[in-house]
């Protein structure tokens, strides 16, 4: 897939998430001189990959024309201020989308002209090394083309998934966006239970990362459920079924996990009002 748009990109915000895509898109071919970049203190890499390109970085003003798309890859709490200067550069044929969390589209509307075409989308860290996946949802404003523009845009880190149904974010937030987090936090306790088990450190985090990265990565790949694949590892009687039975009793991992995800949808929602 090599990355072609109608006109320039402005990409809002170069940090983890949105330098994560701007790397995607160049290493999928987008012309560096298609793209801008508004961001006062980007992070030293991005700064560096911005500068190695020859991006232009700097007031989105002077943008040759209104941009094709207008990525915006903020904290919620800046979208305001962004959004109000950036209404002015926002044409008819202006996509504008949108990868802040809780922030719906609505309320990304009311500072922009008209019936502007607003894509919200939710992606996740793994996107950094080209496996993430995003769940996108369009505004009526949108077109088929500037619904493929960006399905390529976030195709360049990873997979993509679109859905009809705003409110369904905030859960999508929750266990996608926020997901990652909750495996790190697996490989951590992993490591950690590894020590108190007699395992010296380095070794019990070598060996942690690499289980859950290997599971993953098989998960991944095979077409069976994770229940399924579960039950593969389980020797009745066994060491995993010993461990399972903690994991699977009451108030366990399934547990957890649960009460873990509503907390995450609930703040996604607080972030929207």
């Amino acid at each position: 897939m090599t990355l072609r748009l109608a006109g320039p990109l402005l990409l809002v915000g170069a940090g983890k998430m949105g330098g994560a895509l701007l790397a995607g898109w160049l290493r999928h071919g987008l012309d560096p001189a298609t793209v801008f970049v508004q961001d006062p203190a980007p992070p030293p890499e991005m700064a560096a990959l911005i500068e190695s390109h020859g991006i232009a970085a700097a007031s989105p003003r002077s943008l040759p024309s209104h941009p094709s798309v207008v990525v915006l890859a903020v904290k919620p709490q800046a979208m305001h201020a962004v959004l109000t200067e950036i209404a002015p550069l926002v044409g008819e044929a202006t996509v504008v989308l949108s990868i802040a969390a809780g922030r719906t589209m609505a309320s990304i509307a009311k500072p922009l002209p008209g019936e502007t075409a607003i894509v919200r989308a939710m992606p996740n860290t793994p996107a950094s090394v080209g496996q993430g996946i995003t769940v996108a949802c369009a505004n009526k404003a949108v077109t088929r083309d500037q619904a493929l523009c960006c399905d390529m845009l976030l195709e360049a880190v990873g997979e993509v998934v679109w859905i009809d149904d705003e409110a369904l974010l905030d859960a999508v937030t929750a266990v996608s966006g926020s997901g990652p987090a909750y495996v790190f936090l697996l490989a951590e306790c992993l490591a950690e239970a590894g020590v108190i088990a007699g395992l010296d450190h380095e070794l019990a985090s070598h060996l942690a990362r690499a289980t859950v990265a290997g599971a993953g990565d098989l998960l991944r790949r095979s077409d069976l459920p994770a229940s399924t694949l579960r039950e593969n590892v389980t020797s009745p009687k066994g060491t995993t079924e010993a461990a399972l039975s903690v994991l699977m009793g009451e108030k366990g991992l399934k547990d957890l996990l649960a009460r873990a995800v509503a907390a995450a949808a609930k703040r996604s929602r607080e972030l929207s009002s």
